[in-house]
């Protein structure tokens, strides 16, 4: 059974005393049938909880500082009309109990707890961020992570990765970023694509006729749940593993991108669909700055001399991690040069970056 939290703030021009503030409010409660507890706050003004016969909790303070808010909480099934009744009658006494101090009153939207299906998903610079999520179409844990998929209204069934958002349906704009957005031409070239499991690079990149896809990709679980549940990102392409300018080779592209070195062997473009830029600022330290720096390393290594090297950094405002990674591409085995550039990605709710790198 899910909760609804709600909140209700005044924010006030100069402090109350509760004596003026709290006795006014009583009888609201008290129609709701709802106790009040006093809690001892040293000297931090008032601090009530009210619980109700139906177990609602309401929750009022009244700051020493100039705000007075109000927590509701309450089950899901409750009685809509009644909650809002209740959140009505305590903002109309309180305008009137507080007229002429009040410089803003801010009623947000009930945050839900607890439901069936998690709607909640930070930011990269943890700002929450409510979804339309309303169906878990799918779940299972591989060998390598959680692997969710949500439907949402807006942006379609959603691709989740140890509670991480990585691609919706709707986000074909993330797909155009990561192949160059219309600048490349990768009709007859050899083309490697680290991860990419959802197919959206792929579904895209056969259209234009290259000579060779090579997909390398450690989990096949991904695959089987975005060939039945993402078809609006990968279309039929996951349906084979193998087609006549494609392979999706289901392995550790660790080994595999090593091998490519020791046998020489170059594309004309590197795609790197594994991960975002770590937001940690500690690079020397955090074990998915090493792995960036491999890969960054060995796909370097395999790019074709004239190639190549396309990937997504992170969120605009992460702009330490990004100063970070465009350093980390000045301490490669040889000299690069790069650009970047801005998308807004739907799902995202960020606008995210975009990296383009070549060999100087």
């Amino acid at each position: 059974m899910a909760l609804r939290h709600y909140t209700l703030d005044f924010k006030l021009s100069a402090a109350v005393d509760s004596s003026s503030t709290v006795p006014d409010l009583l009888s609201i409660f008290h129609e709701q049938e709802m106790t009040e507890t006093v809690h001892e706050t040293n000297g931090h003004g008032y601090l009530g909880t009210f619980v109700g016969k139906n177990g609602w909790l309401a929750i009022l303070r009244v700051h020493s500082h100039g705000l007075v808010t109000v927590d509701l909480q309450c089950y899901e099934e409750d009685d809509f009309a009644q909650v809002d009744n209740l959140l009505n009658a305590l903002e109309s006494k309180l305008k009137v109990i507080l007229n002429g101090n009040i410089t803003r009153i801010k009623r947000l939207p009930a945050l839900v707890r607890g439901a069936e299906v998690d709607r909640y998903w930070p930011t990269t610079d943890n700002r929450l961020v409510e979804y339309d999520m309303d169906q878990l179409v799918y779940e299972e844990d591989s060998a390598f992570q959680n692997i969710k998929i949500l439907h949402s209204q807006q942006y379609g069934n959603a691709l989740i990765l140890d509670n991480d958002l990585n691609l919706a349906e709707s986000d074909l704009a993330y797909t155009l970023a990561i192949m160059g957005s219309g600048r490349e031409n990768y009709t007859g070239k050899e083309v490697l694509i680290l991860g990419g499991g959802d197919g959206g690079i792929l579904s895209e990149m056969v259209k234009q006729k290259p000579k060779m896809v090579t997909i390398v990709h450690i989990d096949q679980k991904v695959i089987d749940a975005c060939k039945k549940y993402m078809r609006g990102t990968c279309g039929n392409i996951l349906d084979n593993l193998k087609g006549d300018c494609y392979q999706i080779l289901v392995e550790d592209c660790v080994p595999v991108l090593k091998k490519y070195v020791q046998e020489g062997k170059t594309f004309d473009y590197v795609i790197n669909d594994l991960t975002a830029i770590p937001i940690s600022t500690e690079p020397e330290e955090d074990s998915m700055w090493e792995f960036l720096r491999l890969i960054l390393d060995l796909s370097i290594k395999v790019l074709h001399p004239s190639g190549k090297y396309l990937t997504q950094g992170n969120a605009e405002n992460m702009t330490e991690s990004l100063g970070l990674y465009e350093e980390q591409l000045g301490k490669l085995s040889c000299p690069v040069g790069f650009s970047k550039e801005v998308v807004c990605v739907p799902s995202y709710m960020e606008q995210w970056v975009f990296y383009s790198v070549w060999k100087k």
